[in-house]
C-alpha cells in the first residue's frame, strides 16, 4: 500500500442531485452569511450547476422558510483514495429531513453507499438516524456488508509498520438502538449489537509457523451477539455537520454465548464531543473528540478488538492505515479547526492533530502515544443540511501518511 502513499488525490463529483423543498432544512443560520452588513448567500454544488441555468442565477432562497415539510434526496457518484482502500469508486445516496417543524427540531437522516476499491474491497453501509416528532425518539440503526482484504499487525503500540500482514474476511455488522427522552437532550434505551465474520484467511505468503499463529488467534470465524445500554446526551441541532453544542454517548456492551456468541465479553464505549465557535461571533468551529474504548471482561474476538479506524464510522487515526494498532482498551484524543476559505461556504479548510494511545493491561508495548496530525479541505455538497465532502492529508509517525476522504464530518 506505500506504493500509492505519496499519489495525489483527485475526485470528480457527477451529481445527480434531486432536490425537494431545500428551505425546510436550513434551521440552522448556515445558509445566510452577512460580513460587514453586505449579504452573501451561501453556495454548494448544486448552485453550481444551476448557475449555467439562468433563470437560477437570480433565484435567492433564504434560510428562513421552513413553510412546509417536504425532503431533501441527493446521489453521489464519486472517486477516491485512500491507505486502506487505494484507489475507489463510490456510489452514495442520503435523504435527509425533519420530522417537525419546531425550532430545535433535530434533524434526521438516511444514508447508504457502495464502494468497490483497487484492492477488491466491496463496502455496503446503510445507517439511519431518526428523530420523532418532538425529539421524543431517537432511532438509531448501523448496518454494514463489508468484502474486505485488510492489515494486521498485532497487539500493542510498538508493532512494526513493515510487517503487517494481510487478511480477507467477509463481515456483517447489524447494530440497532432505540432511546427515549427522560430530559431536555437526554435519552437512555436499549440496543441488540451483532457483529459477524466469516471465510477469514492470510493472503500474504508467510511461514507455516507465523500462519499458524494467524489461524490460531483469528480462526475461520468470529461471531458476536450483544445487548447493549447506550445513555445519550445531544444539545446539538445538526448532527450532520454540528457548529456548537456537546455530544455525550456512553454504550455498554454485554455478548452472550446463549445469544450466539462465540464468548461472553462486556465492553464500555465513552464518546464525547465538543463544538465551539471560534471566533466566538464567526461560522469558524473548534472541534474536541475524546473517544475511550475499553473492555471490561471476557475474551473479546480480534477483528472486534479496540483498533485504529474501527470505531462505527471508521474515523479515528487519521494519519494512519486502518486497523495500524489493536489492543485491550483504547483512548483517542482529537481535535480540529474548521473555517471557511470562501466567503459563501463552498470552500472550507481544517487543521486537526489526534493522540491514541493503547492501554498497558496486556504488555508493556501498549504504553506508547501515537500522533497524527494534518490537513484538508471541505467541499459544500448541501448548503441546507450542512453536508460537506471532506478530503484529509494525515500524518502519523514511522513515516505513514496519506488521504483520508469522508461523506459528511469526521466527528
Amino acid at each position: 500500500m506505500s506504493h500509492f502513499r505519496n499519489c495525489l488525490f483527485a475526485i470528480f463529483v457527477l451529481f445527480a442531485n434531486s432536490i425537494f423543498a431545500q428551505t425546510n432544512l436550513a434551521k440552522s443560520e448556515d445558509s445566510l452569511i452577512v460580513p460587514n452588513k453586505a449579504m452573501v448567500i451561501e453556495k454548494d454544488i448544486t448552485d453550481l450547476i444551476r448557475s449555467s441555468n439562468k433563470k437560477d442565477q437570480h433565484k435567492i432562497i433564504t434560510a428562513t422558510d421552513t413553510s412546509n415539510n417536504q425532503r431533501l434526496f441527493s446521489f453521489i457518484p464519486a472517486a477516491g483514495y485512500s491507505l486502506q482502500t487505494g484507489l475507489a469508486g463510490i456510489l452514495s445516496a442520503n435523504l435527509a429531513y425533519y420530522n417537525d417543524t419546531a425550532k430545535n427540531q433535530k434533524i434526521s437522516s438516511i444514508s447508504t453507499s457502495v464502494t468497490y476499491t483497487q484492492y477488491n474491497q466491496t463496502i455496503v453501509p446503510l445507517v439511519a438516524n431518526i428523530w420523532s416528532k418532538n425529539n421524543r425518539y431517537n432511532f438509531i440503526s448501523d448496518n454494514r456488508y463489508i468484502d474486505y482484504p485488510s492489515n494486521i499487525y498485532g497487539i500493542g503500540g510498538r508493532t512494526d509498520p513493515n510487517k503487517g500482514h494481510q487478511i480477507a474476511f467477509y463481515a456483517l455488522k447489524f447494530h440497532q438502538t432505540i432511546l427515549k427522552s427522560i430530559s431536555n437532550n437526554l435519552y437512555a434505551g436499549l440496543g441488540y449489537y451483532y457483529d459477524q465474520f466469516w471465510n477469514i484467511k492470510v493472503l500474504d505468503s508467510v511461514t507455516k509457523r507465523m500462519n499458524a499463529l494467524i489461524n490460531r488467534q483469528l480462526g475461520k470465524g468470529e461471531t458476536s451477539s450483544s445487548i447493549a445500554f447506550k445513555l445519550m446526551y445531544d444539545n446539538r441541532l445538526n448532527q450532520i455537520n454540528a457548529k456548537n453544542g456537546w455530544y455525550i454517548n456512553l454504550v455498554y456492551r454485554d455478548s452472550y454465548k446463549f445469544l450466539g456468541s462465540d464468548n461472553n465479553w462486556q465492553s464500555l464505549l465513552v464518546d464525547i464531543r465538543k463544538y465551539i465557535p471560534f471566533p466566538k461571533h464567526s461560522k469558524n468551529t473548534l472541534a474536541l473528540w475524546s473517544f475511550n474504548w475499553l473492555t471490561l471482561g471476557g475474551t473479546v474476538p480480534y477483528l472486534l478488538l479496540p483498533s485504529t479506524g474501527w470505531d462505527d464510522q471508521y474515523n479515528t487515526g487519521r494519519g494512519y492505515i486502518q486497523g495500524r494498532f489493536r489492543g485491550k482498551n483504547m483512548s483517542y484524543l482529537e481535535s480540529e479547526y474548521r473555517f471557511n476559505i470562501s466567503r459563501n461556504g463552498f470552500l472550507g479548510g481544517v487543521l486537526f492533530g489526534n493522540l491514541q494511545y493503547f492501554s498497558p493491561d496486556i504488555s508493556a508495548q501498549f504504553q506508547v502515544l501515537s500522533p497524527g496530525y494534518g490537513g484538508g479541505l471541505r467541499i459544500k455538497l448541501n448548503k441546507h443540511s450542512g453536508a460537506n465532502l471532506c478530503i484529509d492529508y494525515g500524518f502519523g509517525k514511522d513515516g505513514s501518511r496519506g488521504f483520508f476522504v469522508n461523506l459528511g464530518e469526521v466527528f
